[in-house]
């Protein structure tokens, strides 16, 4: 059997906290992760600095290649897993919600901007993204990046679909009370899109936010192999090809799509 062992970090709670706690608890969880046999390390949404940070969020912010991202890589490095870590990017005077992929030996293998905004707090202070596609390859699992919100839009995960992405990671901070996307969404999605969703979020309460957790690694079947509860955790799990490969062979949703009959309609608005 071909998998990608893959460790999904979720909490610990208590966040936001400072760059330093959050890259100690970090190296921690990678050590246990990659004791598990894992290869691969998922954070969730601003991991780094925590979510609600009102307006601070610009002096908490750091450069795609700033020193705590040198930290990662050097995590990443000394226990030989690849780690998706959230954190809001410095990019001149705009501020950007974002994830890095960085590989096994600390190299950067993938940095992704959220792209769908959610809520007035989000909008107030971030930029969105500009490129919905974003991929690269671990131990020859395809992977793809959104964050969040990004992965309730059908277009932005059917696009990594068509691209060929096997595992689709989504760093999140998904808050009550929508409990429903972990718990009912994500699952659908894995299945309509023939692969694998790690869906990595945040839990208990920080500022006026109450985070649900319940993360979970969903299945190109449907099935979620692994989940979280409300508090803490780093769940383990496999990302099976074997089990991928087969799986697209026996769902037809990609190969009877008729895109010419609806493709125009992506862009259409409904009228109000």
């Amino acid at each position: 059997m071909e998998a990608l062992r893959t460790g999904l970090l979720q909490g610990p709670r208590g966040l936001p906290a400072s760059t330093r706690e959050s890259l100690a608890a970090l190296e921690q969880a990678a050590a246990e992760a990659a004791a598990r046999g894992a290869r691969l390390l998922v954070t969730d949404e601003m991991f780094l600095t925590g979510y609600a940070l009102g307006d601070a969020v610009a002096e908490v912010a750091e450069p795609a290649g700033g020193p705590a991202a040198r930290h990662i890589a050097g995590i990443a490095a000394r226990h030989a897993v690849a780690i998706v870590h959230g954190y809001p990017e410095l990019d001149g005077d705009r501020v950007h919600n974002a994830a890095r992929l960085t590989g096994p030996d600390g190299s950067v293998l993938a940095d992704y901007r959220k792209t769908h905004l959610f809520g007035d707090y989000e909008r107030s202070v971030f930029t969105p993204g500009d490129r919905p596609l974003v991929q690269a390859t671990l131990d020859g699992v395809r992977i793809g990046l959104l964050i969040c919100y990004d992965v309730e839009f059908p277009e932005a995960v059917r696009a990594h679909a068509l691209a060929g992405t096997e595992l689709l990671v989504v760093p999140t901070a998904l808050m009550r009370p929508y409990e429903f996307v972990p718990e009912t969404l994500l699952p659908v999605r894995a299945f309509e899109n023939g692969m694998y969703i790690a869906y990595v979020n945040r839990c208990g309460p920080e500022g006026d936010y109450d985070f649900v957790g319940g993360s979970c690694l969903a299945g190109p079947d449907g099935v979620v192999r692994a989940r979280a509860g409300a508090g803490p955790e780093l769940l383990v799990a496999d990302v099976d090809l074997d089990l991928l490969r087969t799986t697209r062979e026996q769902n037809p949703y990609l190969t009877d799509r008729r895109p010419e009959l609806y493709g125009s309609l992506a862009a259409r608005r409904t009228a109000r």
